[in-house]
């Protein structure tokens, strides 16, 4: 069966329920997603998100790491924390058989996390370390640049996983204020899979949901990508040079017309050997391996950003050369050929984005979370069939935002 919107009733809030039966194999997977709880919230302490996260991924502190992952091991459960940029997430997956105890393992975490002093040194050596390796990985110091330059003064301008001084500042209390004011009631979404009913879904899920604060909602803040070009050259001891870019995207996350943007990105820089910026920079110009652009529409941010990697002598041809693919491809729209192309490849590759339960879910859920109605992803693929060149055309040369590229270039 395809993917089913309910709803569970705790402590007087309707919490979303987003289900698929699947009975084709004696697996289930479940997730607890909060809203407005990702590292966008990290606006005292950053990388505070991540950091919580990853002490939740220590166990409880009755069983300590070890013990309580031999308990799930010994009955093939897995639970694990993680953050996004808006949203954090509980995941959990196990036999059929094992899905009560998986949930009561869970609930048993939720009640009883390994606050404990150790847990926390442990998970700042796991950061830091993290954070030392990362001074070594430009494309990792080139895009954390870009961020700062397009998002000053927000949480975006910060690493996602935090500095080496923010970690180290980390403390228990911090971690505990984070977790009760984001893991309630009122900012969860289930999103579960697999070989169960929904009857006995509902009634696990409302043991878990009881064990949380009921908590508030808060509106997600959204954060517009600075329309004035800046330029940022950090020098490293490279053999190539990192150049990074972005520009602001003015679209809402819920615009109808997100379906044309899919299709000019894919044309500009998603689409591989067929893009804009691949043709120009590596197969005419030889200029740099690979090149892409994207476009990020989210709650919290619209933006569209690129990179490649170049050789230094080759870097300021590199960066004018990507200013002026952007430049033609608003100003001249694409070709005929262009679109045919990319509707033949969305339209071909779609059952592949499809095929498992995960993905099903993730879609259904992403139309759900963005607002839209459950049949949204279908819809979608029939306006980016029947899309005309000159609709397409006028979108593209609307969005002259795009032209205001600010560049974060890592070189010798």
């Amino acid at each position: 069966m395809a993917a089913q919107i309910d709803y569970i009733e705790v402590k007087g809030i309707k919490v979303p329920l987003i289900f698929e039966q699947d009975t084709r194999l004696p697996l289930v997977n479940t997730q607890i997603v909060f809203t407005n709880s990702g590292t966008i919230t990290d606006t005292k302490i950053p990388g505070l998100a991540k950091f919580s996260s990853k002490l939740l991924n220590e166990g409880t502190k009755k069983l300590g790491s070890n013990g309580f992952s031999e308990e799930l091991e010994s009955r093939a459960i897995h639970i694990s924390a993680n953050t996004g940029s808006e949203t954090f997430v509980i995941e959990v997956s196990s036999l059929k058989d094992e899905f009560e105890n998986a949930t009561k393992f869970l609930n048993t975490l939720l009640k009883d996390p390994n606050y404990s002093e150790a847990a926390l040194s442990k998970v700042k050596t796991m950061t830091l370390g993290a954070l030392s390796r990362k001074e070594n990985d430009y494309d990792y110091v080139a895009s954390n640049e870009l961020k700062k330059l397009l998002f000053p003064n927000t949480p975006l301008a910060q690493p996602a996983s935090g500095t080496v001084e923010s970690v180290k500042s980390i403390e228990l209390d911090d971690v505990k204020e984070f977790v009760k004011q984001h893991l309630v009631v009122a900012r969860a979404i289930i999103v579960i899979g697999g070989d169960l009913d929904i009857k006995e879904v509902k009634e696990n899920m409302a043991k878990i949901l009881n064990t949380l604060p009921k908590g508030k909602s808060e509106p997600l803040p959204h954060f517009q990508a600075s329309d004035k070009p800046k330029e940022s050259i950090l020098k490293r001891e490279t053999e190539q040079a990192y150049i990074y870019f972005g520009s602001p995207y003015n679209m809402a996350v819920n615009d109808e017309e997100y379906y044309k943007a899919r299709v000019a990105t894919f044309i500009l820089g998603t689409g591989g050997f067929g893009s804009r910026l691949m043709e120009e920079i590596r197969v005419k110009r030889g200029l740099a391996y690979s090149a892409y652009a994207r476009v990020h529409v989210n709650k919290s941010v619209s933006y569209l950003d690129g990179y490649l990697q170049t050789k230094l002598d080759s870097m300021d041809e590199a960066k004018k050369t990507v200013i002026n693919v952007i430049s033609e491809f608003v100003h001249k729209g694409v070709t005929k050929e262009e679109l045919e192309q990319t509707k033949k490849f969305l339209l071909g590759s779609e059952p592949l984005r499809v095929e498992t339960m995960s993905q099903r879910l993730q879609r259904t859920f992403m139309d759900y979370y963005k607002g839209f109605p459950l049949n949204h992803s279908e819809t979608e693929l029939q306006k980016i069939k029947k899309l005309k060149l000159k609709d397409l055309n006028d979108f593209v040369k609307k969005h002259t935002e795009i032209l205001e590229q600010s560049f974060a270039i890592v070189t010798k």
